[in-house]
Formats: C-alpha cells, sequence, structure tokens
C-alpha cells in the first residue's frame, strides 16, 4: 500500500528543500518527525507539514496503521520561478529570480 500527498508552487528554493528531503528519505515516520520538529531550516517545517498530510491520507483513505508507515521516497522538483525586478542606479534594473519547488511524498507500509 502506498500512499502519496503533493505539494506545489512553494516559496522554497529546490536546493534547500532537497538537502532536508535527503536527511530524512528512508526513515520511518516517527524518526523523520522527531527530526523534522527539532531541525531549524525553512524546509523542515514545510515538509513537516506534507508529511503530516500524508500520515493523515495514510490513515483515512487507506486505514493504515500508523507505526509500520516509513518514507518510501521524497521527490523534490524546480517549480515555476517568479520574476521581479529591482531598481538600480542610473536608471537601470536587476532581475531578481524567486525560486520555487514541487515537492511529493510516498509512504508505504513495513509489511512484506
Amino acid at each position: 500500500m502506498e500512499t502519496r500527498a503533493y505539494l506545489k508552487g512553494t516559496r522554497l528554493s529546490p536546493q534547500k528543500a532537497g538537502l532536508v528531503a535527503n536527511a530524512v528519505r528512508g526513515k520511518s515516520v516517527q524518526d523523520a518527525l522527531d527530526f523534522l520538529v527539532f531541525n531549524k531550516q525553512k524546509g523542515s517545517a514545510v515538509i513537516k507539514k506534507l508529511l503530516e498530510s500524508a500520515i493523515a491520507n495514510a490513515e483515512n483513505n487507506e486505514k493504515a496503521d500508523i507505526d509500520l508507515l516509513v518514507i518510501k521516497s521524497i521527490i523534490v522538483n524546480q517549480g515555476m520561478r517568479l520574476k521581479r525586478m529591482k531598481p538600480r542606479a542610473r536608471g537601470r534594473a536587476d532581475r531578481i529570480i524567486k525560486p520555487t519547488c514541487h515537492i511529493e511524498i510516498i509512504l508505504t507500509d513495513q509489511e512484506k
């Protein structure tokens, strides 16, 4: 049994989200939540909220036991980049790129 949760277009760079995703990939759900609660990075709060959503999906839709859930994979992809302009001296402008990312979490049981 696999359960998925998606988060699209979050205002976080894919590189920073990937660092947190690599740290919790393959762990049990309880170990991952413990890690994410005490981590200070912005990506940990976003991934924690998404992981809680995936746990709720598994519990309500699939009637899964929470204690047996394991993070099978976390996929972090680049999303749309917001392009903004910042005024500079002598009438010029610099482009400001604000990256976004898409995150997908897949949970599975340990019963195999």
